[in-house]
């Protein structure tokens, strides 16, 4: 198995940015006692334990497919972790609540997703997902930009992040084709201050970048961050903080 391009320590250097549209998600669940719950992309395991804990769920399992980020998880009574990858996440009425907060941007084919989902969940189930939707930022065009570059574009073959991620009316319309009466769907956007500039290029490296890191050879990504930055910096506002408005799409429903 090829390593992990995902970093745990990178990852977290944005621990509470991060964490508010987990909160926001989690708001929007309704507690039932005795809940069985399944966290696609739980990383570190950090937000799946406040998860457990809030919801008093009987039994949690998060799932991942990084080992890097897995190693850093915890296990407790009703609450477990194991590798899997979520594309191919499938289970027959197993779950009161199905939740992902910032992973399913990396799966295809959404309405075929959130169909497979919604098969995992118990008469009264709910879904629960976060979804990054800053594509149009210069903080993502300019990596896309970037990977269209030789040596780049030979070494990775293509890559295009944003075919995952529907707009927030079209999530609607899907939760409402696979059976879900009731929704809330919202694009909310989320006010981040950062130290410099510069820190969009380290947010960037524990989250979009990890890609082509596991794409493209060490040498040839240390080369492509440097060209990232380069094209990047010139784009964003040069103030100390740096404001960055970081869009995001929250939806829940509920059978």
């Amino acid at each position: 198995m090829a390593e992990s391009p995902w970093d745990p320590a990178q990852y977290a250097r944005f621990a509470e940015e991060r964490r508010r549209p987990f909160l926001d998600l989690l708001a929007l669940v309704r507690p039932r006692p005795g809940m069985r719950v399944v966290d696609l992309g739980c990383g570190p395991g950090d937000l799946t334990r406040t998860l457990h804990e809030q919801l008093g769920a009987r039994a949690t399992l998060g799932i991942d497919s990084s080992p890097a980020m897995l190693a850093k998880t915890v296990a407790s009574p009703g609450l477990r972790f194991e590798q899997g990858d979520i594309e191919h996440f499938t289970a027959e009425r197993a779950y009161d609540l199905v939740f992902s907060n910032s992973a399913l941007h990396w799966v295809p084919d959404h309405p075929a997703l959130l169909a497979r989902l919604t098969a995992a969940l118990a008469d009264g189930g709910q879904l629960a997902v976060q979804v990054p939707a800053n594509f149009d930022h210069p903080s993502h065009t300019t990596a896309f930009a970037v990977a269209r570059e030789e040596p780049f574009r030979t070494a990775l073959g293509g890559v295009h992040h944003t075919a995952g991620v529907l707009a927030p009316e079209e999530y609607a319309a899907v939760l409402a084709r696979v059976g879900f009466r009731e929704q809330h769907v919202r694009l909310q956007v989320y006010d981040h201050w950062l130290p410099a500039r510069e820190d969009v290029v380290e947010w960037t490296k524990g989250t979009l970048l990890t890609d082509y890191k596991r794409r493209l050879a060490p040498e040839l990504y240390e080369r492509f961050v440097a060209r990232y930055r380069a094209r990047l910096l010139p784009e964003l506002e040069d103030t100390r903080p740096y404001f960055f408005a970081f869009k995001r799409i929250l939806f829940w429903a509920q059978r």
